[in-house]
């Protein structure tokens, strides 16, 4: 009797359905969706973050070639003048560089180079066409200046 009982009493182990299994996968798949962009919108505001601290080291740089040379380096001499002494325009006496670490100029959070401009020497620009690469823009893709930091 007593097997005859534990028989009756086994239930046949009963799995997850097709639908339970499919509603876990589209769960999964939203939230694997809202964590997906805000990381890339994390990812894509260091690239603003870095290149704004690239551009504040430029600008200590281009403090001190001002210290030695009594002037910022000129449009045509750009930025590679705080590599190597100037060949062109009013070439520095007092040039006592390199004032960057390294043998190349740093790049913006995108890989694209920066833009300097002054006028007579005595201000400058320092700017990054953010991550779309063309002036303009907005959000991630607005322009970011020296001048607005």
């Amino acid at each position: 009797m007593n097997q005859k009982r534990s028989s009756h009493s086994r239930q046949p182990k009963r799995g997850f359905s097709f639908i339970e299994v499919l509603v876990v996968i589209i769960i999964l798949g939203l939230l694997s969706g809202i964590v997906g962009v805000y990381l890339f919108d994390s990812a894509e505001q260091a690239k603003a973050d870095a290149t704004k601290t690239q551009i504040k080291g430029l600008e200590t740089a281009l403090d001190l070639y001002r210290l030695h040379n009594s002037r910022y380096p000129s449009n045509e001499q750009g930025l590679k003048a705080l590599l190597s002494k100037p060949e062109v325009g009013v070439i520095p006496d007092s040039w006592n560089g390199p004032y960057l670490r390294g043998k190349n100029l740093p790049k913006d959070g995108w890989d694209n180079d920066f833009r300097y401009t002054t006028q007579n020497g005595k201000e400058y620009e320092i700017s990054s066409m953010g991550a779309d690469g063309v002036e303009g823009g907005t959000d991630l893709d607005e322009d970011i200046s020296s001048s607005d930091l």
